[in-house]
């Protein structure tokens, strides 16, 4: 809505050995476990209304084809960052990476508890990540914006100045994955790590290692959980380095959703079942409740409690509740055609508002964004009742002040609808129709100039229905 040209790459990494695991546990293999969950994901992204343009998985053979050509880059370019070693340690097959003390506590893995960790010695192929500690140290110092937040920076900073490790970058013991483009000097034939086949996908997804893919790529976002920053901001990147390839633009690291002060974990049993939540009040509401209540750049708290609390006093009662009666208001005074009315103070102060909103979606601060439109609907309803176009309605000589005052609410709901599609793809529509706007709100641009003289409104059911007693 920006005016720019988009490639929104979402999907699945399908091979490792937790995957094997769970499909013989349900009698399946795992490519039908695998493909049972990609629909059930392709299912629910079309519900909460997620626009991709590309879902990839890992076992797509354009995929497979992509992971082995960038291993044999590596080879060819650097032919000693990969190595035989044999190793041993405590590997999370949640994690489907080793741990080191710092990160087991109990003799369990800190992120997933209710596994028991392995212990693993076998020899395989290893990446020389070591070698790219002053590569990557030197990146983050001239491109500061490469890792963020600024807290998983430091995290980063922190981890490259305690010294890199070589990782391991196949299996010997699990069959569920991508063959590793070369056998072990022993004529054995592996598998490549989960992650040396899951990071590539996003430069497999460009069409890599076909020439054009260089038309989408170096990515200028990829949006990650923080607990897997090493992998993204670490190897990846080394990875890349290795093959002589541009890195992506920048990681970022969003934080983790707790229900009760507790992070979600479906083998612990802590969690919310999308269905129910996106029943509770649509899908538009739990993206919103999900992108206003938890800081894109930290931790939030999911509660059914504060999830009705903001439906309520933010979607029902300000933004459902300035759409509904600015809407009946003109079809009441103004036979549903929307008067003229010059721009005023709040339009100047909106407009104030939208220019910290767009700072807020470049610094990818979801909720800052939500917070600035919100600015304007609170604005809206103080504007309401302060005009009073309900008593304006009742003179001839206040006619002209009436029609300014619909013209000015109407330009605010439009102005919202469309700054909100983003978040409120089926919401945003709704109530640019019910204005009687011209086109789908999707087609809009921010900087595009909206003139609501002489739109036909309509209004049909409320937006966001108070609810009844929960």
């Amino acid at each position: 809505m920006r005016g720019d040209r988009v490639h929104f790459l979402t999907g699945m990494d399908e091979h490792g050995q937790k995957v094997a695991l769970a499909a013989a546990a349900e009698g399946l293999t795992p490519q039908a476990l695998a493909d049972r969950v990609a629909a059930t994901f392709k299912a629910t992204w079309a519900r909460l209304g997620i626009s991709y343009d590309q879902f990839i998985r890992t076992t797509d053979p354009a995929h497979k084809t992509g992971v082995r050509a960038l291993i044999e880059r590596i080879f060819d370019r650097n032919p000693d960052d990969f190595y035989e070693r044999a190793y041993q340690g405590w590997y999370c097959v949640g994690c489907e990476a080793f741990k080191t003390e710092g990160e087991i506590a109990d003799g369990h893995c800190v992120l997933h508890p209710t596994l028991t960790l392995e212990w693993v010695e076998e020899r395989n192929w290893f990446f020389r990540l070591s070698r790219y500690t002053s590569f990557l140290m030197d990146h983050l110092a001239e491109h500061p914006e490469f890792v963020a937040p600024v807290s998983r920076r430091n995290e980063i900073l922190g981890l490259l100045d305690s010294g890199l490790d070589d990782v391991s970058a196949s299996r010997a013991r699990v069959a569920w994955g991508i063959p590793f483009p070369r056998p072990t000097s022993d004529g054995a034939q592996q598998t490549t790590y989960v992650w040396f086949d899951a990071l590539p996908n996003y430069l497999t997804a460009t069409g890599f290692p076909n020439p054009s893919f260089a038309d989408r790529w170096p990515a200028q976002l990829h949006i990650i959980g923080k607990d897997i920053t090493r992998f993204h901001c670490v190897i990846w990147p080394a990875m890349l380095h290795s093959a002589g390839l541009d890195l992506p633009r920048q990681v970022w690291a969003h934080g983790f959703i707790t229900l009760g002060a507790e992070r979600f974990s479906k083998s612990a049993g802590v969690k919310v079942e999308l269905p129910d939540a996106i029943a509770r009040h649509g899908a538009d509401a739990l993206r919103y409740f999900l992108l206003r209540e938890v800081p894109f750049d930290g931790d939030g708290a999911f509660s059914w409690e504060r999830f009705d609390e903001r439906y309520t006093s933010d979607l029902a009662n300000s933004w459902g509740n300035l759409a509904s009666r600015t809407i009946a208001m003109v079809e009441r005074y103004c036979g549903s055609v929307v008067p003229p009315g010059e721009p005023n103070e709040i339009d100047e102060a909106d407009a104030a508002d939208y220019n910290q909103y767009g700072a807020a979606l470049d610094g990818n601060l979801l909720h800052e964004g939500l917070r600035h439109v919100w600015s304007t609907i609170a604005r809206g309803n103080e504007y309401v009742d302060r005009q009073g176009p309900w008593r304006l309605a009742k003179a001839s000589e206040t006619r002209r002040q009436l029609e300014d005052t619909l013209a000015t609410l109407v330009r605010q709901l439009a102005r919202q609808a469309v700054y909100l599609a983003p978040f409120m793809p089926e919401r945003a529509g709704e109530l640019w129709q019910q204005l009687g706007g011209p086109g789908l709100v999707h087609e809009r641009r921010f900087s595009d100039p909206i003139e609501v003289t002489g739109w036909r409104v309509s209004k049909g059911d409320a937006l966001f229905p108070r609810p009844a007693a929960l």
